[in-house]
Parts: structure tokens; sequence; C-alpha cells
């Protein structure tokens, strides 16, 4: 008997391979490495593919619209992956007369994809009759043992709903995105790319609804109303923001040298419950708070955590902590590192986590495998230690928040102040991501009188707050737009496609004009509630409510509909696109007045001249470089950032060094990498600080940047 086991990526199959039965045996065919496993007369291979090996592609056009597609190997649309050719070329010569298939790909509807389209298109259409599924949320043998020998049928609901999402946003993003890109072409003659999609637009009108809020908002006066009392004490009055002069001046003087007598002194104890597990969303926001992680790099290194083992998988939306998953089993290894067993020892039995309200039918949610790794990197040991404290603390008890509000009469006008501190630490003892409140109470009583001074703030009210990535996507969340796989994704390609920028999300020209024009011309293009309402057929082909192709139907009328829009109005959509476009190229003015912007060419970016041909001026950009908001103090041109250690320099190479003297080899250092000398340099875009040893040793510096101390000349 042949058996051959399918995994998602070459770092599952060598983990699946170690923990099923019998002696795996590594080799290797065309650089992909594959498994094999004798055991009497059953023979098992395992192969792996790569992350999707088959991608979607028009399979004809009809009046410039690509409705009809099918799955094709990567390679062949994509010339960067080329390699994909030879894990296909594996799977297929494996696989050969096998008897059973063993689709072990991650459980979700992306990994279910990637298995069915390599049993399908590589093993043969024949293979899926043969073939069951490997369900496990962990890498650890454990897990993948358990799996092996209780395997599942394929859930062909779950292989609809895959392959419609992705047939949904090809016919979505590619067609309404050519659409926009010929519009320009048609109105301009000019070639620029423009990118829309069906959970990525309605995403970016978000953000331009919230830029449009911050631009139009009118700052109003009002006045905070303080008291400060003895012992260093601010109190508030009760009224808070206060929007009328004449009763900031009215409570003013009903204050005004009058002590502040205690009214009433109100002591409370609240639980401070646990927190809930993670789930993909809590995590990302949790650790772009605690660590500044972007949402696509947290994702990204709870994957990694995941494939080596150390993690469960992590694009779950569970708040569940199954005891299945052996809580005493994973603590107990966990405390092999000294800090976790600290924390894990002060646990009390019996053990049981908070849970939260969210499920997920496929995994449950994020926590340690018990696994401790050595040597990972610094990014990686943060996250994990993260995923930890958070599993550990969720075990904890009830922590208790004792409150003092204290109440004032000030001349018959009402203030109060409070103070908090943790009577019981509980579960905050085993989470150091949180700040502790740990106020002193003042020594007084009810009925004392203290000495105050009253005074007021004058503030202005602020706009709504600018998005960061996190908050996005818990508003992509709320608001039921994308999955939990693709929100990070989504934020990021509105980063690719340069419509928006900042940690605090900011929305460039282009982005704004682009949501305001297909608003105008249409709506449909970023409409929340069509792409809410295809996220729920999508959820529901899952549950066996809906049919894809019924499904794909409607997509190709909702998106023929939206393309006879765009080509009704082609002109002027493409005219506005492209005015918004060379406005969002502008980078600053040139020296004859005219404003400076960005020129994207085949063979790099360049910064010239809007004036052209009147002005010539052009600036080529290093590979890489920013351009920066502040102005070089020579000339007015902007500043650029560089290079690795990033430098800073004037766009323009040429610019302060008329008749300059050649610098000399002033001696700044000795060079921490080979000993030699450190010297000042100067660079087309400016001076910086270099090895004497050039070429052989490559160490540079900016001028700004602190050496070690140890290398230092003194």
């Amino acid at each position: 008997m042949h058996e051959v086991i399918v995994c998602e990526k070459p770092k599952a199959s060598e983990k699946i391979a170690a923990a099923i039965p019998g002696n795996a045996v590594k080799k290797s065919y065309k650089r992909v490495p594959y498994y094999e496993i004798q055991q009497g007369d059953k023979k098992t291979t395992v192969l792996s593919a790569v992350g999707h090996l088959y991608s979607l592609s028009p399979l004809k056009k009809e009046k410039g619209r690509m409705f009809e597609v099918g799955w094709v190997p990567l390679y062949e649309k994509d010339k960067s992956k080329k390699y994909v050719k030879n894990y296909i070329d594996a799977i297929k010569k494996f696989s050969k007369n096998a008897d059973r298939f063993i689709h072990a790909c991650d459980y979700d509807i992306e990994g279910t994809l990637i298995g069915f389209n390599a049993l399908k298109y590589a093993c043969g259409s024949e293979s899926i009759d043969q073939a069951v599924r490997m369900k496990f949320s962990t890498l650890t043998k454990d897990d993948l043992l358990k799996a092996y020998n209780e395997p599942i049928d394929l859930d062909f609901n779950q292989v609809d709903s895959g392959e419609a999402r992705h047939v949904l946003d090809f016919i979505f993003g590619v067609n309404i995105s050519k659409h926009l890109t010929d519009s320009v072409m048609k109105a301009t003659s000019r070639y620029i790319q423009l990118s829309a999609g069906r959970v990525q637009t309605p995403t970016l009108a978000i953000l331009v609804e919230r830029e449009k809020e911050i631009q139009s908002f009118i700052p109003e006066p009002y006045w905070l109303i303080k008291a400060k009392i003895e012992g260093k004490i601010i109190a508030d009055h009760k009224k808070g923001k206060i929007f009328d002069k004449k009763v900031e001046e009215e409570i003013l003087s009903d204050c005004d040298g009058k002590k502040a007598k205690v009214s009433r002194i109100n002591i409370k104890e609240t639980p401070q419950l646990p927190p809930v597990p993670f789930d993909l969303g809590a995590l990302q926001s949790e650790a772009y708070s605690v660590f500044g992680f972007s949402p696509k790099k947290t994702q990204s290194i709870a994957q990694n955590l995941y494939a080596e083992g150390y993690t469960s998988y992590p694009r779950t939306s569970s708040q569940k902590l199954p005891p299945s998953i052996g809580y005493k089993k994973i603590l107990g290894k966990l405390k092999k590192n000294a800090a976790f067993r600290k924390q894990i020892e002060k646990l009390k039995e019996p053990l049981k986590p908070r849970e939260g309200k969210k499920t997920d039918e496929a995994h449950p949610s994020i926590h340690p495998t018990g696994l401790v790794p050595k040597g990972l990197g610094r990014d990686y040991q943060k996250l994990y230690e993260l995923i930890v404290y958070r599993f550990i603390s969720v075990f904890g008890e009830n922590g208790v928040m004792k409150t003092m509000k204290t109440h004032l009469d000030i001349g018959g006008q009402e203030f109060s102040f409070s103070r908090k501190k943790m009577a019981k630490m509980g579960w905050r003892e085993h989470y150091p991501y949180r700040k502790v409140e740990n106020d002193e109470f003042p020594p007084i009583e009810e009925g004392d009188c203290l000495d105050a001074k009253t005074y007021s703030e004058e503030k202005e009210t602020k706009p709504p707050a600018r998005y960061n990535q996190a908050s996005l996507i818990r508003e992509l969340e709320k608001r039921g737009l994308g999955t939990k796989s693709t929100r990070a994704n989504i934020i990021s390609i509105l980063y690719d496609r340069k419509y928006v920028e900042g940690k605090k999300i900011t929305v460039n020209q282009l982005g704004e004009r682009l949501i305001d024009t297909l608003k105008k011309y249409s709506e449909k293009i970023t409409s929340e509630e069509l792409t809410r309402e295809f996220e729920t057929k999508l959820d529901g082909i899952m549950k066996a409510e809906v049919k894809k192709d019924e499904i794909i139907s409607e997509a190709k009328i909702e998106v023929s509909s939206i393309l006879d829009e765009i080509d009704v109005n082609k002109i002027i959509i493409g005219e506005e696109l492209y005015a918004a476009y060379r406005e969002s190229m502008i980078v600053g003015k040139c020296k004859c007045g005219a404003n400076l912007i960005m020129i994207n060419s085949p063979k790099g970016s360049f910064v010239g001249c809007s004036a052209y041909p009147e002005c010539k001026s052009t600036y080529s950009m290093p590979r890489g470089a920013t351009i920066l908001k502040t102005k070089c103090e020579e000339c007015g041109l902007p500043m650029i950032s560089f290079g690795k250690p990033r430098q800073r320099a004037c766009m323009d190479p040429k610019c302060g060094r008329d008749g300059e003297e050649p610098p000399q080899n002033e001696v700044v250092g000795v060079c921490p990498d080979c000993g030699k000398d450190l010297i000042k340099r100067r660079g087309r875009y400016g001076e910086f600080v270099g090895c004497s040893g050039f070429p052989r040793c490559r160490h540079t510096r900016s001028l700004d940047e602190k050496q070690d101390q140890k290398s230092e000349k003194t």
C-alpha cells in the first residue's frame, strides 16, 4: 500500500514526517525535500506544497471583461515563482499510483484550497475520491499523531467557499482595477496602475470618510474648571466641559476664596476579571499597543511560531480554550523556563480559564504548545512571551481594584477626585503588559475643610482620532468586512498602492480622489453593504445554505453593472483620477517655482519638474529613498533619507558643493567590523562615515549615528 500525505509548507512536512509511525528518510527531488516512511508493506510519502501552487487566470475575455477563470500553475502566471514548478513536479512524480491520499494542510479556507488544488491538479482528480483530511491546531507530535490516526472527510463546502472567495476577489479586483487604469489611458494616453478590490476599496472609503471628518472639523472652545487642594490633589468640577464662558465665570466667582469641604467619600472594591485568550485580531491589537508591531508583522511572526511548533494555529477567531488541549501538560512544559515557572506556580487549582464569547469551529484560541524555544530573534521572542503570559494569566484569579471617590463642596459648587489602587493583584501578577494603578489614598475624612484654589483651563474640542492599523482591523471586524486572515494584508495593500501613509493613517490626495470619483460615478464599488452581503453568502456556502455557482453568478452581475457605469463615464473618470495622481506625486517646489513630481519609469524613480520641457531639472533617487517633509537649509529643496544605515541629504547631490575643497580623510573612530580606521567620506548624497578598508570592508554609518563607545577614539 502506498500512502501520500500533502502538506502546506516544507516545515510542516518535516514535522508531520517526524510525528507519524516509522523511520522517516529525508530525500530531495529538484531541490524539493520530501520524506519516505516504510512500515512493512505500507509506504508513506510526505510531500509539500509551498503555499498556493495554483492561481486563477482568465480563460477568455469578452469586451475586455474577464469573468471566466480557471486554475493554472502559479509559475505560469507569475514568472518570479519559477521554483513552484519543482514542487508541483515532485507531487506529480511521487503520488503516481498511490492508494490513499491525506490532505494535511492547515485547517482553514486557504489551507483547504491549497491542499485540494494540489490533490486535484498535481495528483489527479481521481485522488479526491481516495483522500481524507488531517485536522490539527498545533504542529506538536501528539496533535499530529492524533490527526493522522483519526482523519476526517474532506469538507467540500469549505473547498467551495474558498474557491468562491478567490473567484470573487479576482473578478472584482482584476476587472475594476483594469477598467480604472484603462480609463486614465483613454483620457490622457498615460499609464498609471490603479487598484480596487472587493474589500480593499470599502476599507479605503472608511479611511476617506474619517479623513473628511477631520478636515471639516471646526474646533469649539470649552473650559475645564479644576481645584488645587492641599496635599497636591487636583479635583474636577462635576460639569466637565463647559462651553459657556459666563457659566465658567460664575463658577469661578462662587468658588473664589472658599475652602473645600469633604462632603462624601465613597470607597468600593471592584473585581478585575482575567483577560480572555487571544484570537488573531486581539493578538494583533495587543502587539501593536505593546510593541508597535503592524498587524501584518504580528500575523507573520505568529504563523512562523506555529510552523516551528511553539504556538497554536494563529488564524482563529476563537476565544475558547477547550480542556482537550491539556492545560496542565502545557503549563508543566512551560515551567522549564524560570520566568514562566515563577508565574505558573502561583496559579491555584482547579485550573479553569476565563473564556470569551467568540468561537471558531476550526481552531481554539491562540496558545503556547509548551515547547520552549531557544535562540529566537528579538521580535519573535517578544510575541512568543506575550502569548505565553496571556495564556498563564487567563487561569489567574480575579484582581480587586479599590477605588476612592471623594466629593467636595467649594462655595456651593461640586467637585470630585478619584484614586485607585490594586487591593489584590490576582491575574495582573502574571501579565506584565498592563499598567497597574497604585495611587496613594489621601488621609482625609468626611467633614474636613481643606485649602483650595480654583482655576480654569481653556481647551478646544478635537476631531475624531485617525485610525492606526490595529484600530482599523477592529473596525473592519466590527463592520463585517474581510476575514481574520485577510484584513492585515488588505491594509498592507493600501500602503503599497500609496493611497495611505503614516502610523496614524492619513489618506493622500490619490486615495481620497479615487474614492470621491468612484462614489460619484459608481458608488457600488465602495459599498460596504455589497461587500458585507457577499461575505455573509460566502459563509453560507460553508453551512451548505447556498451554492458556490449561485454566488459567483451574482458577483458577475454586480461587477458587470459597475463596469458599465465606469464605461459610460470613462473619459471624465480617467481625467479626474489622473489629476489626483499628479497631485499625489508632488513632492515639493522646483527652483523655477513649478512643482516637483515623483516620476516612475522602467529604469527607476526620479523627481522632475512639472514645467518640463521649459524646465529640465531632474534628480535621481537612490534605491529605497524616502522624501522627507524637511527642506534643505542651503537651497530649499526637499531632504531625502536613504541607504543602510539611513542617511539624510539634500535631494540635489550637487547642493552646497560649488567651490568646496575636497574633504580630508578625517579619522573619527575604529571600524567595529575589521578594526581599521573609520574616516569621513563624501558620497553623492553628502558626508558619511566609512571604513578605510573599503572595498574589502563595507561598514558605513551616518555622521549623526553614535558609535559604540568601545570603538571611539579619544
